[in-house]
């Protein structure tokens, strides 16, 4: 059925996923002690039945911080990245007038008074935002107000085009690892080798190159973990290897057709690709299909940017396309120009209800928060709750009471709490709109620093000069010789580049194999003067075959973690360390490389804790 017959025909309910259910889950009762919360908020009642410490005995009287305001950091325009095209935009740091991001981010002017009080005198749950109840045992869903404002922020701006019938629901986790962890749980069942059959064996589908800790949370439950073909935007739909050929040319000698898919869209880790909606409805057709669900782990959502358009274009080698100017033809606008410039969610084509989408504050807060949340079909979202009643409960109730007081600020008169903006009250939706715009503002101007220099990097470029003819004089010109040592696709989202170097063209290709020319490599990176550290891509590669064919080919690199001042000279000391290695012409140098004791100590044996190795590690 296409779009328009889809739209014509009104929104039709999510459809019964229960056949997915673990065997587990379908055993889970709802927690006998959390049925008795919802008694605990009747005015008068005495509560002599729940096993709750008494709030007075906590020891914290409030909790205070400074934080930003929503405006601290400077956006950079909001135009959609999605599809690529031709663009004249520049975003360089260089050439951009922009203040400086760190000097000023600790000055009075961006900063606010946080304070969540003890006790709030308020009978709304909803409204109530004090340590009383934050820091009691409280509903696996979440803290109601933080509940609440975040189910709110994704129906109506986040995904307010979610096509199907009553739209989606949320459950708060403790991070995306959390909730991936639990939708694995809820979707699928363990299989042990030797014990089940073969035949019963599940399986999980990923990006040929992928986040690793979702895959290692996989494998100890025995699914098949399932590469899908990737290009620069991310997985394919169709072609050799791609999500249709590999469910379509299943072999059943494995175990069952596989019926999950993990998949990072935006700013893809480690690879940074960025799906286009064109593809997102490719491969969500072919889900459609063949009954697979998506779990859509997106911490980079908001971290797209549209400077990189006219580097994709330029680029003759990027697999990314260049149609018509970008439109997205949502129905309907999140009320913000930012979030609708935004490549939309798998949910916003999900008339089926078959996406679990993973959102965090890891990456727009702070990773230590270990707080996120779920947006699936409520059916679902139900059963995650009973998994979440006898687990994790709910995230820190510290953690939920700040970003509540940050995010809404004071309920009332009576409420002594101060918000996340400068006059007390809270950022609102709009604020926190402008923060994720400040912060994606930030990381584009890292990003097109960093890839700059990169890019400028590449080449070994050797020069001389070659005698006349004669053998008596010699020319006066030059010869050059440029030999690429490696490529990269410039981001379109998220924080990381993945580099594909050329083994190929380096001097003893043909002496010492490529996997341990990209060992020797990572060590020389490590050594004085470039002390740098980057990310092998055999970390990233799901299966043996990927890491020992395709994974040593490439390196990831995170631009977002150095300091500011740091961006451009660590992208410059990554190019000089490459370069440095591409000179080396004698075997038992790379062999050196490969025996030395690397990370604990360098030449002289000293112990290299506490040098500054430059980091393009992330997470």
């Amino acid at each position: 059925m296409t779009d328009r017959a889809r739209s014509a025909s009104g929104p039709k309910p999510p459809v019964d996923l229960s056949h997915y259910y673990s065997r587990v889950l379908k055993n889970r009762q709802p927690s006998k002690i959390k049925e008795f919360y919802k008694y605990f908020a009747i005015p008068g009642i005495g509560n002599l039945a729940g096993g709750l410490p008494n709030n007075n005995y906590f020891p914290f009287d409030t909790l205070e911080a400074k934080a930003a305001v929503p405006n601290r950091f400077v956006p950079t325009p909001n135009k959609p990245v999605d599809p690529p095209a031709l663009s004249s935009l520049s975003i360089s740091s260089k050439s951009a007038a922009v203040p400086s991001t760190s000097s000023s981010s600790d000055s009075e002017s961006n900063s606010s008074r946080v304070l969540v009080p003890k006790v709030v005198e308020e009978p709304n749950v909803l409204r109530k935002i004090d340590l009383k109840s934050a820091l009691q045992y409280g509903t696996a869903q979440g803290y109601p107000p933080l509940y609440q404002w975040l189910r709110q922020f994704t129906r109506e701006h986040l995904h307010p085009n979610i096509p199907y019938e009553g739209g989606a629901d949320i459950i708060l986790t403790c991070g995306s690892t959390d909730g991936f962890n639990k939708a694995i749980d809820a979707l699928s069942n363990p299989w042990i080798e030797g014990r089940d059959w073969v035949r019963d064996r599940e399986g999980l589908m990923c990006e040929a190159f992928a986040y690793m800790n979702g895959i290692q949370n996989a494998k100890p439950r025995g699914l098949n973990i399932v590469p899908i073909a990737i290009d620069d935007e991310g997985m394919c739909a169709a072609g050799k290897g791609g999500l249709e050929d590999v469910l379509e040319n299943w072999d059943y000698a494995r175990g069952k057709r596989p019926h999950l898919i993990y998949t990072v869209t935006i700013g893809q880790n480690p690879t940074s690709g960025t799906l286009s909606v064109e593809r997102r409805k490719a491969i969500y057709e072919i889900c459609v299909k063949y009954d697979v669900v998506i779990i859509e782990d997106d911490p980079y959502w908001y971290l797209q940017y549209p400077s990189a358009n006219k580097h994709l274009a330029a680029n003759s080698t990027s697999t990314h396309k260049n149609p018509p100017p970008a439109s997205y033809n949502t129905p309907k606008s999140s009320g913000f120009d930012f979030l609708d410039s935004l490549v939309p969610s798998y949910l916003s084509v999900d008339y089926q209800g078959r996406v679990v989408r993973l959102d965090t504050f890891s990456k727009t807060a702070a990773p230590g928060c270990r707080l996120g949340w779920i947006t699936a079909q409520p059916a679902l979202c139900e059963k995650l709750l009973r998994i979440t009643e006898t687990s994790t409960q709910q995230p820190s109730g510290f953690v939920q009471s700040m970003i509540s007081e940050v995010l809404m600020g004071p309920q009332g008169e009576n409420d002594a709490g101060r918000g996340g903006a400068k006059d007390g009250s809270g950022w609102q939706v709009s604020g926190w709109v402008r923060w994720l715009e400040g912060l994606r503002g930030n990381y584009e101007r890292r990003m097109n620093t960093f890839c700059e220099a990169l890019d400028a990097g590449k080449n070994f470029v050797k020069t001389g000069r070659r005698p006349s003819l004669s053998g008596e004089v010699e020319d006066e010109w030059s010869v050059v010789e440029k030999t690429q040592m490696y490529d990269f696709t410039w981001p379109l989202g998220g924080m990381f580049i993945w580099v594909r170097f050329d083994f190929a063209t380096h001097p003893l290709a043909k002496k010492v194999e490529g996997a341990k020319l990209s060992q020797a490599l990572w060590i020389k990176l490590t050594e004085k003067p470039f002390r740098v550290l980057c990310a092998p891509g055999q970390m990233f590669s799901p299966t043996q075959e990927i890491m020992e064919k395709e994974g040593w080919k490439n390196f990831r690199l995170c631009f977002a973690a150095v300091d500011e001042e740091l961006v451009e000279p660590m992208a410059k000391r990554f190019a000089a360390g490459v370069k440095s290695f591409w000179g080396v012409k004698n075997e038992d140098d790379i062999h050196d490389l490969l025996e030395s004791e690397y990370v604990k100590r360098d030449v002289n044996g000293d112990l290299l804790e506490g040098e500054m190795l430059g980091t393009a590690w992330g997470c």
